[in-house]
């Protein structure tokens, strides 16, 4: 009996199994599924199923005399094979709807995502920040200060604000920052932050003694304000206390995942991993490589704006999760927040 040949009453005995195992988080046994789910079968011949999917490496037994638990290999079958997907209530998308301000700026709009999605799941809410490089500049204003110091002004997707000061190699007076200001917004509003900074650095690529006062002005500052900003986070946390409720877990593994939370990489890597993938992305338990997560499962989907891949936004919770609730949650969430991201909207 393998995945390809597994016969519909096997599945249909997988399926409440896991279903069963999800809902009260302890093994279940043949005498439970028949009385909640199988009253036309004999306890003999469940066991006998249950012991052909044991063999299979579905399900596994904690103890000799106890009831079954599903692997990874069999919840991976049930969500592919067997999950029935409810989509959110009316309820629950307008309380989605109604967290979001579109006016905000869009740290705020991410952090809401991530809060959101902990509270309707119940378990660790996360959103990578937008990628930098893909900011659309609107605006760009240079203001003088002392020491060839120049507080930067810049205006991104008609609602995020940054301010930054750079050192410039001589000092402007105030009219020839306005004129840099001026000859950028008129020429590369609209753009993304990388490709403007590139196609003013190549376009301008000769002896800088042939430039005017002008356009050096505009390649000494232009150069290195337009930088996308480094951030002290690769992205945004939410509900990391949701994991101390789950009795499953034990102390050395919550010890290892919030380690994970601090240290970013391995979290980081299975992200990225996501991006590369269409709709929603799941690791289940080991599937992600990773120890820390071995007990966990991360359900993640890609966010875009207009059409272009910004960033991915998921949840960390237990195996025993409600994928039918989390996964529509998820892929809404992801679906909202790139249309409040878009700055066309």
């Amino acid at each position: 009996m393998s995945e390809a040949r597994i016969s519909e009453r096997a599945q249909q005995l997988l399926k409440h199994l896991v279903e069963l195992y999800i809902r009260d988080g302890q093994p279940v046994g043949s005498k439970t599924l028949v009385s909640e789910a199988f009253p036309s079968l004999s306890p003999a011949t469940v066991r006998k199923v249950l012991s052909d999917l044991e063999e299979c490496g579905f399900i596994s037994s904690p103890h000799t005399s106890a009831g079954r638990v599903p692997t990874t290999q069999g919840i991976r079958f049930f969500v592919d094979s067997l999950l029935s997907v409810h989509p959110l209530g009316a309820s629950q998308v307008k309380d989605l709807e109604a967290q979001f301000d579109p006016c905000q700026p869009t740290d705020h709009l991410i952090l809401k995502a991530s809060s959101f999605l902990s509270e309707i799941t119940h378990m660790v809410g996360i959103v990578t920040l937008p990628r930098r490089e893909h900011q659309i500049l609107r605006h760009v204003e240079f203001l003088p200060l002392a020491d060839n110091r120049v507080l930067v002004i810049l205006v991104f997707n008609e609602r995020e604000v940054q301010n930054r000061i750079i050192l410039t190699d001589q000092q402007y007076t105030a009219s020839e920052l306005t004129q840099a200001s001026n000859f950028l917004n008129q020429h590369f509003a609209g753009k993304e932050l990388f490709l403007a900074r590139q196609e003013l650095l190549h376009s301008l690529n000769y002896d800088r003694c042939q430039m005017d006062s002008l356009m050096k002005a505009v390649v000494d500052v232009a150069s290195k304000a337009l930088v996308p900003a480094q951030t002290e986070s690769d992205y945004v946390l939410a509900g990391q206390q949701n994991l101390l409720s789950n009795p499953t877990v034990s102390v050395e593994q919550l010890q290892k995942i919030f380690a994970a939370f601090t240290q970013k990489q391995q979290i980081l890597h299975l992200l990225d991993q996501c991006l590369q993938s269409d709709g929603v992305q799941m690791f289940i338990g080991e599937e992600s490589g990773y120890d820390a997560f071995r007990d966990h499962s991360v359900i993640t989907s890609r966010y875009m704006v207009d059409g272009e891949l910004i960033g991915v936004l998921g949840v960390i919770g237990p195996r025993r999760m409600r994928y039918d609730k989390v996964i529509p949650a998820v892929e809404l969430t992801a679906k909202v927040l790139g249309l409040l991201l878009n700055p066309e909207k």
